[in-house]
């Protein structure tokens, strides 16, 4: 699985406050399963529930917002062109003392993973996610 580190990657690029506190972002594979076929190959889905917590936010919740939405578009774009799909993002919080809280965003994942043979043997290729204007280009 890649989209779990490229999106903290991308998060903490995005905002200083987890740049200064690494340690506040916590990630989280839950109700993970591998989609297969008996296609020919072993080529396969991962599927999952990325689960996010930043733990004593000191931010406005627009701040992690705006870059999760922008790395969203880029890597599972259907949760946001697909209207069926829309809602996927979902939410909770912790409202603290002092202005903080504890914020756990949920968003659901796939990842596709080809398996080719080459050679005699197996040869594992992640595919790029394309992007719902890719897939639907008359809209």
């Amino acid at each position: 699985m890649r989209k779990p580190e490229s999106l903290r990657a991308h998060l903490t690029a995005a905002l200083p406050w987890l740049q200064d506190n690494p340690d506040r972002l916590l990630v989280f594979a839950d109700e993970g399963g591998i989609v297969s076929t008996e296609e020919a190959g072993l080529s396969f889905e991962w599927r999952y529930s990325l689960n996010l917590i930043f733990t004593d936010l000191a931010l406005h919740p627009d701040e992690i917002a705006v870059p999760l939405l922008a790395w969203v578009r880029e890597n599972q774009s259907e949760l946001m062109g697909n209207p069926e799909r829309r809602d996927g993002i979902r939410f909770e919080a912790d409202v603290l003392a002092g202005d903080k809280m504890d914020l756990s965003i949920k968003l659901p994942l796939t990842e596709r993973v080809g398996v080719h043979l080459q050679d005699g043997k197996h040869v594992v290729e992640h595919y790029a996610e394309p992007t719902w204007a890719e897939a639907f280009p008359d809209g």
